[in-house]
């Protein structure tokens, strides 16, 4: 199993290469390199961090793959699952009651991934528990592995 970590870019791929995803093995340190700078960049600027990018997992196994996304605070009926011309959208809005004379605040967070083309889309399903999304998209019956027995003659 392969786990990818995209923890800020707007919009990522989960669209594969043959042999496996198209990166080298410095990709994610790289990644996490730049977030970190930016993160520490944009405190020291004094600009807040933006509230509408969330982390986003994107890993398969040999039947599907799926997309986890962690939106702590944020009602069921608050998040939309999209799927749109091999893009998933995620949206979701998360409120915060009015308290000691603020008013309420609203918060909209998005993201776009794009999916493989084996994925199955009238087959999508989508969970939410404890704060996490998790997306399931099943891969079609021909682009799974399949064990191949070797017959000696």
């Amino acid at each position: 199993m392969r786990i990818v970590r995209y923890a800020y870019p707007t919009h990522r791929s989960l669209a594969t290469v043959p042999g496996g995803f198209s990166r080298s093995a410095w990709t994610g340190l790289e990644s996490q390199i730049d977030r970190l700078f930016e993160t520490a960049l944009s405190d020291f600027a004094g600009e807040p961090v933006s509230p509408a990018r969330f982390p986003v997992d994107l890993y398969e196994d040999k039947a599907n793959a799926y997309v986890r996304a962690e939106l702590p605070g944020v009602n069921r009926a608050d998040i939309n699952v999209e799927l749109v011309d091999g893009t998933l959208a995620i949206t979701a809005a998360r409120k915060t009651p009015a308290a000691d004379g603020q008013p309420e605040q609203s918060f909209s967070f998005s993201r776009s991934v794009s999916i493989p083309a084996e994925a199955q889309a009238d087959q999508v399903s989508a969970a939410y528990e404890n704060g996490v999304l998790t997306v399931t998209l099943p891969k079609r019956e021909e682009s799974k592995p399949k064990k191949i027995t070797v017959v000696v003659k």
